[in-house]
């Protein structure tokens, strides 16, 4: 006989993986020009001459592939830093990561460095680095002196070096050029336009590391929901759950965030609809995430694309027009 909660989540990984699924095979067919999905795939035709096959293969699948992972990665992470910190409000932009990593991609923009490893380009490079960097200062800032977290110190030092790195990073947006100041609106918004798949076969390794060590705190994010006392009584490692949650999420924000910029409201959207569906458990609640996630920013995606032919919205805009109103509506529901 099979367990509820084995049930509960078996339940929920197929119906929340059948929509990432339909979602990821169906998005590349969307756009303002049709193809012709055999075509596409007829290899007896050389690539350069088949303009269905560049279209798919080049200009739409790299992107939708892009948009599962960084969906799938914000809302898991979203999830976590809501656990950790104990306040469903708690997005994976809260802690300062994202503003670390675009002052990151803002100083390339701006200066024109156009150094590259391991054929990545210099901003997701530089957006990456600066996120490692905020999420070092906050560390370093809340690590009590048992060597755990403070939660309370963590948010507001969170806080604290988000609104300092905005300022910085207008401050570099003072100094740029009218054509830099386009590209960095173009990053700072938020969009799924990678130019190849390398961007997405390095995260992937990153991406793999954060979710291996969610699928570890499922448990003690359900306990640590009851509180620091709670969760020893329990028998769970404090420290230990906390440090992971905290280096994880923010390792899955950076990379998805070097990927497409920060696209917001993922984070807060997707954790607090699943839980409306599943519950609170976090066994059930952290794949049910990442799987929604992935389909709902793919879908965003598609809307982006073909909402105003031929001219392309970035995705962040889309998302920052459901999510503001749902943020409101979360507000106005707790209090």
């Amino acid at each position: 006989m099979i367990r509820p909660i084995r049930r509960r989540l078996l339940l929920a990984v197929a119906g929340f993986g059948t929509l990432a699924a339909a979602s990821i095979l169906l998005a590349p067919l969307a756009g303002s020009t049709s193809i012709d999905l055999r075509r596409a795939f007829d290899t007896s035709l050389p690539f350069v001459e088949n303009v269905d096959a560049q279209i798919f293969f080049v200009a739409r699948l790299p992107r939708t592939l892009a948009g599962a992972l960084v969906g799938a990665a914000l809302a898991a992470a979203g999830v976590v830093f809501q656990g950790l910190l104990r306040n469903p409000l708690a997005t994976p932009f809260t802690l300062g990561v994202s503003a670390g990593a675009a002052l990151g991609a803002m100083l390339v923009i701006t200066s024109g460095w156009t150094f590259g490893w391991a054929g990545l380009p210099a901003i997701p490079i530089a957006s990456f680095a600066g996120s490692v960097g905020a999420v070092t200062i906050v560390y370093a800032l809340a690590r009590a002196r048992h060597g755990g977290l403070s939660t309370n110190v963590l948010l507001l030092a969170g806080v604290t070096l988000n609104a300092f790195f905005s300022a910085l990073i207008l401050f570099v947006q003072f100094f740029a050029d009218y054509a830099d100041l386009y590209r960095m609106l173009r990053w700072l918004v938020g969009d799924l336009d990678v130019a190849s798949y390398q961007p997405i076969l390095t995260a992937v390794p990153l991406l793999a590391v954060a979710f291996g060590v969610f699928a570890w705190l499922a448990r003690p994010l359900n306990l640590l929901s009851l509180g620091v006392d709670g969760a020893e009584t329990h028998g769970i490692d404090v420290r230990r759950a906390q440090r992971a949650a905290f280096f994880s999420a923010s390792l899955a924000t950076g990379a998805a965030v070097s990927i497409a910029g920060p696209i917001g409201f993922v984070g807060i959207i997707i954790p607090h609809l699943v839980r409306l569906i599943v519950g609170a458990d976090h066994r059930v609640v952290l794949p049910s995430a990442a799987l929604f996630g992935a389909a709902f920013l793919v879908g965003c995606d598609v809307l982006a694309r073909t909402l105003m032919p031929p001219v392309e919205v970035p995705v962040g805009v889309i998302t920052a027009i459901l999510g503001g109103p749902f943020f409101l509506w979360l507000l106005v529901r707790r209090a």
